[in-house]
Formats: structure tokens, sequence, C-alpha cells
């Protein structure tokens, strides 16, 4: 994870959060008192947040020490201690909020990736994300994803070609799209092209791809059309994929298996924050 990207989301995200003032704690508290906060899982499942418990207390008070006792895509059970931070209680109040949302939407999105990688065990498929994150979230995301055991799909518009069924209504032919693409593109970026007919996909093949999509098809027609595709193109599945059907999709042949609701209906991992008040400083 890019640790300085991080530090600049993080300030942005207490800047919305504090505001000018914390107006709850900096009235109650004096910036002398400190405390600590633990923070305990309270469901089983998948963690992931190390370095936004260890970045986050530190981008609003470098005097806040925090200790992470699991590490990222380790299994955790309801009641275990996952990480405490000490240090002024000020600091805590203002940073625990933040950072517990954070933790609890990744922590599920690596739960739920977990889940995923379990059904595709014992066939050739690769789990992996999709674009469908939440906007200025995208490194976390996808970051929660890895440490849930899947891959990344890519970063956004900018590092892959992937000509979806819009593209290709613009531009006509998926042979016209391809060819077009191809003439303008450095040779270290791949090209995909998403496909619904068996006739697209003779056409994708025509046009050498380098990865083709099987959109919204059943595990019986992509173990089918599969059969038409070379070695050397890539393929995935998407579309209509659940965990309950996700392993037959898995057994189709398929290398990749790409799902938005890693990320775009993920249910928050429980997580809670109790507090230990300390002794008054001097």
């Amino acid at each position: 994870m890019n640790i300085l990207k991080l530090k600049s989301m993080l300030e942005q995200f207490f800047i919305e959060d504090i505001g000018e003032r914390d107006l709850s704690s900096e009235l109650l508290f004096s910036k002398k008192e400190v405390g600590e906060v633990v923070f305990i899982a309270r469901a089983t499942g998948v963690f992931c947040g190390k370095n936004i418990l260890e970045t986050g207390f530190q981008v609003l008070d470098s005097e806040v020490d925090t200790v992470c006792f699991v590490s990222d895509g380790e299994e955790v059970e309801s009641g275990m201690v996952l990480a405490a931070a000490s240090g002024p209680v000020q600091s805590l109040l203002k940073g625990e909020r933040v950072i517990l949302n954070l933790l609890q939407r990744m922590s599920g999105i690596a739960t739920m990736t977990a889940a995923a990688v379990r059904e595709a065990a014992g066939t050739k498929a690769r789990i992996c994300d999709t674009r469908k994150t939440m906007p200025g979230l995208r490194m976390l995301d996808q970051y929660a994803v890895r440490a849930g055991g899947g891959f990344n799909h890519r970063g956004g518009l900018y590092d892959a070609v992937m000509l979806k069924d819009n593209h290709l209504a613009f531009a006509g032919t998926i042979k016209h799209a391809v060819e077009t693409v191809k003439a303008k593109l450095g040779h270290t970026v791949k090209i995909e092209v998403e496909i619904e007919t068996f006739e697209q996909l003779q056409e994708a093949v025509e046009a050498q791809a380098d990865i083709i999509m099987f959109d919204n098809r059943t595990p019986d027609e992509i173990k089918d059309w599969i059969t038409y595709v070379p070695k050397k193109i890539t393929t995935e599945a998407s579309g209509s994929i659940t965990i309950e059907n996700l392993h037959q999709y898995a057994a189709s042949g398929v290398q990749y298996i790409s799902l938005g609701t890693l990320t775009h209906s993920v249910t928050a991992f429980d997580i809670s924050v109790k507090a230990n008040k300390q002794d008054k400083e001097g």
C-alpha cells in the first residue's frame, strides 16, 4: 500500500469529520489526560487494516502509540483484541470513528473475498475485484481484496483496455474496436473484450484480444464456449455470479472470476472500540 497516499487520504477523512474542532472531546478533556482504546472483533472473519491503525492515529498525533496484534489476512474470532492505541484522550477520541469505519469496511471486504476464494478451491479460477469500488477508497478496497486472498482486476481506466458493451455499441464491431486500439496502444498494455454471444466470442478470438470476458453467461455456456478460445487468450467470467453459484462458474474452466459484490455490497465487519482511562500526565 502507498503509505504517502494513505496519509493524504486520512488527512482528508479527519478534516471532514473534525471540521474546525472536536467539541465533545476538547470541552470535556484537557490535553494532558491520557488513556487507551482497544479494538475488539465482534464476529469471526478476516482482518484487514493494520496500516490504517498504525498510520491513522499518527497522522493526528505523534504522541499516540499503536500496537496491532493481528496481521492483514489473518482469521480472527469474536472476542479477540485486534489492536490497542494509547495517548492523549482528545486524539484517541478524534481518530477512533474514522479509523473504525475503515477497519470495518476493509475487514468486511477481506472476509467476503476469503469466502469467495474458498468456493473456488480445487479449480484454476482466481477471484478478482472490479471497478465497482467506493469512490475515493479504491486503493483501500483493492488492498482488502488482496488481504482476503483475491486479486485485483485493474486500477482504473488508465492501466488496461477493456472494451465493454457500450464501447462496442459506439465502435460498431469488435474487430474495428480492437484494431483501432492496437494501432495506438503501447505493447505492454493488454486488451480485454466483453462478449455476450457466441458470434462475439468468435469475433474477439479472430481480433486476437488478450482477454475475453464471458459476461452474464451460464456456467454451461462458458464450459462449452471456452473450448473455442486459444490457450494464449486469458478467459474471465463476470455478471450474475454469487457465492451460491460461484463454484459452478469456477469449475467451468475459466481462469478469472470478477465479482463486483466484493466491494459494492460489502457488509461491515463488526468491531468495537473500548476505552480504558489512565491517570493524568504530570
